[in-house]
């Protein structure tokens, strides 16, 4: 397998500390928070000197419901830290401190601290990541922390931080992903494959900390076994369907915004983020807020924060640039979904035909954005992820055609106007924004 792509620098110190992350290989079969909770102990134990942390795990959505988190918390005037993956482009987008991407300079430092410290641990990559991330924010003052889980729950670096350090938990759409991972064979764990996830998952439930989820939508196993875990943890339990919900007003494009007990309704603007699944994230970012009682949050910052939410990579429209000027298509899309659930969320969120541009990583399922698509799908044009071992053309069925890269893709479409929807992996997500000039800042 191809070592993974972790980004380069035109700064050659942080290209120092790539090029030893890039050697950090890929636990085998070690579970635990082990070696992260030895690490951080090593360079002070940052994680115990954050401002209140909001915690989202999940299969799909975590990352938007993050995004509506900063934008909510920096409507009000909140500073706010963010740790999510990954990065779209450059590694720096990782670690966001008090609004602002971290500096090279910064980024350089705290990865070699962390890297030098950590020498004879043999770390992973997200542990580096995380500790790296825990320490650039316990040196640079604000008001909040927003933190997204990288896989799983129970056993991701993220899942040290403790309840004197959070102020809500989050869990997202659940689906099968990264099954190889968070399936495999244990003692005294579920057996059923969604129950498992959700085992995984709710494994963030801390004593006394809101956990709040969107129960209604995941299959019954996986709502017994959330409920399950939090009851066992003595977490405050917010479940959509039950303690809140929320819809879309399909006459006036409003977010409706429900608690079940006391019964009180709230009306919001439809999220700048594309796609109906995007109420939902929206939906679980409120609940999150109006649970907790350590920063206040009002109507006029929520309203503000659905206004102005900006998540790269995600049902993202293109702007006129170096890639768009090789294709006719008024509409040309990004998204970074690569299983079943982002395959059906983005059925819902796309016009009736579109020309699809797939690259997928050689460890999913090629058929997971296809056969939600279905008959949406005028063209398919299959390109390799730079960088990563991905599928090759005949894993996507006798229709698919290849391309060398994303631009030849676009040269070879028909004149016909039909939008244009390049997706499969959030690593070529970032190589199409790479290429038309919209690195996220």
């Amino acid at each position: 397998m191809k070592p993974l792509d972790f980004g380069r620098s035109d700064d050659p110190r942080v290209n120092a500390q790539l090029d030893r992350l890039s050697a950090l290989s890929v636990p085998q079969g070690r579970l635990g928070l082990d070696t992260i909770a030895k690490l951080l102990e090593r360079i002070g134990n940052p994680h115990r000197k954050l401002p209140p942390v909001f915690h989202v795990a999940g299969t799909n959505g975590k990352g938007s419901t993050c995004a509506f988190l900063r934008a909510m918390l920096e409507a009000e005037g909140y500073r706010v830290h963010v740790t999510t993956s990954p990065h779209l482009v450059r590694y720096n987008e990782r670690i966001r401190l008090a609004g602002e991407l971290i500096s090279d300079a910064a980024l350089a430092a705290v990865l070699e601290e962390v890297l030098d410290a950590g020498e004879d641990l043999a770390p992973s990559f997200f542990e580096v990541t995380i500790a790296a991330a825990f320490l650039a924010f316990a040196r640079t003052p604000a008001d909040a922390c927003v933190v997204e889980v990288g896989m799983g729950g129970r056993f991701d670096a993220t899942n040290v931080l403790e309840p004197e350090a959070l102020a809500a938990c989050g869990i997202a759409a659940l689906g099968l992903d990264h099954e190889r991972f968070l399936l495999a064979p244990e003692d005294d764990v579920p057996t059923e494959p969604m129950a498992r996830i959700a085992f995984e998952k709710a494994g963030i439930a801390k004593q006394g900390v809101p956990l709040v989820t969107l129960a209604a939508t995941y299959p019954d196993a996986a709502q017994a076994e959330v409920a399950r875990q939090a009851g066992r943890a003595g977490a405050e339990l917010w479940d959509y369907g039950c303690d809140w919900s929320c819809w879309g007003d399909d006459h006036n494009g409003a977010l409706v915004f429900h608690w079940e007990s006391p019964e009180s309704e709230a009306r919001f603007p439809a999220p700048a983020l594309s796609g109906r699944h995007q109420l939902l994230n929206a939906g679980l970012a409120i609940a999150m807020l109006r649970v907790q009682s350590r920063l206040p949050v009002g109507q006029e910052a929520i309203e503000s924060g659905l206004r102005t939410v900006a998540w790269p990579g995600r049902m993202q429209l293109l702007q006129s640039g170096p890639l768009t000027a090789l294709s006719s298509a008024e509409r040309i899309f990004v998204d970074g979904g690569h299983n079943p659930n982002a395959g059906m969320a983005l059925s819902t969120s796309l016009p009736d035909a579109v020309h699809l541009i797939l690259g997928m990583l050689d460890n999913k399922d090629p058929m997971a954005l296809i056969e939600p698509l279905g008959s949406r799908i005028r063209s398919l044009t299959v390109v390799p992820v730079p960088g990563h071992d991905s599928h090759p053309v005949e894993a996507f069925g006798p229709e698919a055609k290849p391309a060398a890269n994303v631009e030849q893709a676009l040269l070879a479409l028909p004149d016909d106007g039909l939008p244009v929807l390049i997706a499969g992996s959030l690593y070529l997500a970032g190589e199409a924004l790479r290429l038309n000039d919209e690195v996220p800042d």
